[in-house]
């Protein structure tokens, strides 16, 4: 199973992480798509965007999907966060590192976990579009912080939100090669009833 942790502005409606979760449904992992704000949150978020940067408050959220998931499922879970949703993927990474086995940011902001990223246990990917300088800077210092397994992809000519031919086809590709590496198959295997 795969959580979906949306960045500033976003919602479950994304275009872009719809894109790269039909890719990894397509494959045979559950997706799961979620709103970390409320309606109400969201409105004034537009409005003020004091809630777009609470990461820990998002974090927290994303946090509280794996213990609803845990409740019925003991699928291996895995995170994909997308601009401030990245931080909220790895601070709920490090908040439950025994149900988390794998986490992908794309566009992100990972910098924003801060303090949290010592503590992530899942091998982590970071995916920047080469033409994204300031966001590039800041996943390669958030990557000096992580002490796991990680990987940075840059996407030759693409922007931050992978809107060029084929950019995004690349990210889901990527997120789906790390999660089927990382997921401990025989748990998706024996889910499946394979």
């Amino acid at each position: 199973m795969v959580v979906f942790a949306h960045g500033s502005g976003s919602s479950r409606h994304s275009p872009r992480n719809r894109q790269v979760a039909a890719t990894l449904h397509a494959s045979g992992l559950g997706t799961l798509l979620l709103d970390l704000l409320t309606p109400d949150e969201e409105a004034v978020d537009m409005r003020t965007g004091e809630h777009r940067f609470d990461v820990r408050m998002l974090g927290d959220r994303v946090v509280a999907a794996i213990d609803w998931l845990r409740k019925g499922d003991d699928s291996p879970i895995g995170l994909f966060g997308a601009s401030t949703g990245a931080a909220a993927a790895l601070i709920a990474a490090a908040e439950r590192p025994e149900d988390v086995f794998a986490v992908v940011a794309r566009g992100g902001r990972p910098d924003l976990a801060g303090d949290d990223l010592p503590a992530v246990r899942a091998p982590t990917l970071l995916i920047v579009g080469s033409r994204d300088m300031e966001v590039l800077a800041m996943n390669e210092s958030a990557r000096a912080r992580l002490e796991v397994e990680t990987a940075l992809e840059v996407i030759p000519g693409a922007t931050h939100l992978f809107e060029e031919p084929g950019a995004l086809d690349v990210v889901a590709q990527l997120a789906l090669t790390w999660f089927e590496r990382h997921l401990p198959q025989e748990r998706v295997r024996a889910r499946a009833g394979s």
